[in-house]
């Protein structure tokens, strides 16, 4: 790989620049209209990058071009209202929420951060293209624009991220909010700063216009470097989102949108294919259709980002889910002796088991796999594992899981079935433990006033 290849014939990624040490893989969507989108899986070393959240701080710039749909209007608020399930009577200017967008079955078709701009002023990520296609479905008076690829979106996460921004800015941001964001600069560019992010330690993200991207990028290293800042790569972000126990699209479940007739055509019709849902390899022992991965949002444990004082679009499934059993969201610790077993069978000449090489199963080979086990209990089928990671900071292998309630009590033995079907399967077993399984001080939690400020006296 050269710095040509890198900025123009592989399209690498406009976001971050050449390191001629690295040796770039596909790890994201490539269009046109997205200007590229690769990234290593290493950067350092994912047991160093999977510490850096715990320990300092990383800058992760795998998201982008981040899918970006900005909207404007006197209905804006209304069409958010009818078509997500999160209540917006007290989202005020300057916050954000996770919004989510289900199909009328209740199951999970959309979700993605939105931020209130103004009044009449909203931006989601990761909303598109379905959110578009829901705007103008209905009679709204709202204009939006699609800014993917316009626009960047860095993360920053771990006790050390505050001083990082501090120092980048030159602005103090210790009554920032979790969930807030307003305007800064950074290198004379303007940018937005937001306290959010996946880790579940404190983080924040900084957006800002393309144009900026890279000298924005160098500024953020170059203020992390005294504070041990560490670029993530692909393992560690992955990895993040398992520890952290907030479920991801792509990695723990799919989106319903096969469900949607008039999504897929327009998906077609707009050449937008590319950026609504990749199409995986399904492994593991769960299931061998996409709809097998379908989720709802009481599943996941996001039953707070379920308000039914206003009318939207699954609504009354989803009454109907909260009310009756359900199924809920647990974090698996998968048994050493057990993987052992399963790496040991490598050096047998029976039929070794389904191998368990890397951190975690998301892309084994370079071929993008969605990985669901089966979880048993007494042989019985209760529910699916998936996002199967191995902590290095807490030194267990363990993945989130979706079981019947009844058998989510912390402690509780069950079974994870590794293995596709028809091949040797390995049962392996696992104890239900807490959810999140990071236990340390969470962002929303984090009093800033003990941290140290970052700004240069």
């Amino acid at each position: 790989m050269n710095e040509k290849m890198f900025n123009g014939e592989f399209k690498y990624s406009p976001y971050v620049p050449f390191d001629p040490t690295r040796n770039p893989i596909y790890a994201g969507y490539i269009t046109s209209a997205t200007k590229g989108g690769l990234q290593p899986y290493e950067y350092t070393n994912w047991r160093d990058e999977e510490l850096s959240w715990h320990e300092n701080c990383y800058l992760h710039a795998g998201l982008n071009p981040t899918a970006t749909y900005w909207f404007k209007g006197p209905d804006a608020l209304r069409f958010l209202e009818e078509n997500c399930t999160n209540g917006f009577k007290k989202f005020k200017v300057g916050k954000s929420r996770h919004a989510l967008m289900c199909n009328e079955d209740g199951l999970l078709i959309e979700d993605g951060m939105l931020l209130r701009l103004a009044e009449d002023e909203f931006i989601s990520y990761w909303m598109m293209p379905y959110i578009e296609l829901k705007l103008k479905q209905g009679n709204y008076d709202v204009v939006g624009k699609n800014l993917t690829g316009d626009v960047f979106l860095y993360q920053l996460g771990g006790p050390k991220s505050l001083e990082i921004v501090e120092a980048a800015t030159g602005e103090n941001f210790h009554d920032l909010e979790f969930a807030a964001h307003r305007l800064s600069k950074i290198d004379g560019r303007e940018v937005r700063v937001l306290r959010i992010g996946m880790c579940g330690t404190l983080a924040y993200e900084v957006h800002g216009n393309f144009e900026d991207c890279i000298p924005v990028y160098n500024a953020l290293m170059e203020a992390g470097e005294a504070y041990g800042i560490r670029r993530l790569g692909r393992h560690g972000y992955w990895n993040a989102h398992t520890e952290n126990g907030f479920m991801q699209h792509a990695i723990h479940f799919a989106y319903a949108r096969e469900t949607n007739k008039e999504f897929s055509e327009y998906l077609e019709k707009t050449g937008s294919s590319s950026m609504a849902q990749p199409s995986p390899k399904l492994g593991g022992s769960y299931g061998s259709e996409l709809s097998d991965f379908y989720v709802n949002p009481i599943e996941l444990g996001w039953g707070n980002m379920v308000n039914f004082n206003h009318e939207f679009v699954g609504r009354e499934a989803l009454m109907k889910i909260k009310e009756g059993p359900h199924r809920e969201t647990v974090t698996l610790v998968w048994n050493p002796e057990d993987i052992l077993d399963i790496w040991r069978s490598e050096f047998s000449k029976e039929e070794p088991y389904a191998p368990m090489d890397g951190p975690e199963d998301t892309a084994p080979n370079g071929v993008f796999e969605l990985r669901g086990d089966k979880v048993l209990k007494d042989g019985k089928l209760i529910g699916i594992s998936t996002g199967r990671i191995f902590s290095w900071y807490y030194r267990e292998m363990i993945s989130l899981a979706i079981i019947e309630a009844e058998h989510n009590s912390i402690g509780s033995e069950v079974v994870v079935l590794w293995g596709d079907p028809g091949t040797r399967q390995k049962e392996i077993r696992a104890t239900v433990s807490r959810y999140p399984y990071m236990d340390e001080n969470r962002n929303e939690n984090v009093d800033t006033s003990t941290i140290p400020s970052g700004v240069k006296k």
